[in-house]
């Protein structure tokens, strides 16, 4: 799983950083102060940063393959959609770098997870991206720290929207709707979808604790690439995500532990999952849904400026 240490140089990059990149926006100041204590391998790392006319500069790694959303959402001959055990291997990874975070000597928060900020390297290790809203958890007992509401709607978990009460478990609930992205392929809102269909969280959770439905919802690109008892396990870790409670949702460390048992199971040979696949449609006149892509991007807060 990698350790989560100390380090005077270490991890993160905006998310559209994908070349040794540089920022120069005010939360860099806090993205310094915490990547400066931190070095995992699913951690982004900073490799440097100087002062120059009154700006600071943040020089990042190099990530060849850009952001998780330039392969998970797009449709073109030219981006390979990616497979079932990529997604769980960039999920797997994503979930390292935040149990890192949480269970840091100071809890980290990270705030705005979603799927712009996971990059990609030339083999698809997943690294955690842009700390400009990472906020220390809380301390002295307290179960959460109140503050400012900002990040991204649709991935902000609802208490938190609801209160500016920001729990460590806030992050599990955005993990949850990145982790239904990746089964669904679809986008947390879309507004080019049907009604009834912009928010993904309301359309698709009913969908998630049955078997014959989940089919229904799951990426048609992947189909065929997973047994149904592993998209029923992955869909039932994200309902847990997704819980309105932060004290229900589980911790990054257990999500980490079900992505990997996951990941070891294996696919039925194809031959005979052919055949299932087939009978299964056919006995339920089942058919996969249509799905309509548009981007939509809706920030809580016009900036990510002025943390408290």
């Amino acid at each position: 799983m990698g350790n989560c240490l100390g380090s005077q140089a270490s991890a993160d990059s905006n998310p559209s950083h994908t070349n040794p990149s540089i920022t120069t926006t005010a939360p860099s100041t806090s993205e310094v102060n915490f990547l400066g204590r931190l070095s995992h391998p699913n951690l982004v790392k900073l490799f440097g940063y100087c002062w120059e006319d009154q700006e600071l500069l943040l020089v990042y790694e190099f990530m060849q393959k850009g952001s998780t959303i330039n392969h998970l959402f797009r449709r073109s001959s030219a981006v390979e959609p990616l497979s079932w055990d990529i997604r769980l291997k960039i999920a797997i990874g994503a979930a390292r770098g935040l149990a890192c975070l949480h269970t840091s000597d100071k809890k980290v928060i990270y705030r705005d997870f979603k799927a712009s900020n996971i990059l990609l390297d030339g083999n698809y290790n997943a690294k955690i991206s842009d700390f400009g809203l990472a906020k220390l958890g809380p301390s002295g007992g307290e179960s959460h720290v109140t503050t400012r509401v900002m990040g991204t709607y649709g991935y902000a978990a609802p208490e938190y929207v609801a209160t500016g009460h920001l729990y460590v478990k806030s992050d599990v609930y955005g993990f949850g709707v990145v982790l239904l992205e990746m089964l669904t392929g679809l986008r947390a809102l879309d507004s080019k979808r049907p009604s009834g269909q912009h928010n993904l969280i309301d359309w698709t959770k009913p969908f998630l604790s049955n078997k014959r439905k989940l089919k229904s919802i799951m990426d048609v690109r992947i189909e065929g690439q997973y047994s149904s008892k592993a998209a029923l396990i992955a869909a039932q870790l994200t309902l847990q995500c997704l819980e309105s409670e932060p004290r229900k949702r589980p911790p990054m460390k257990e999500v980490v532990d079900i992505l990997e048992r996951i990941e070891a199971m294996k696919q039925k040979p194809k031959e005979s999952q052919a055949i299932s696949t087939h009978s299964t449609a056919h006995r339920h006149g089942h058919r996969p849904i249509h799905h309509h892509h548009h981007r939509h991007h809706s920030s809580l807060h016009p900036s990510h400026h002025g943390i408290n």
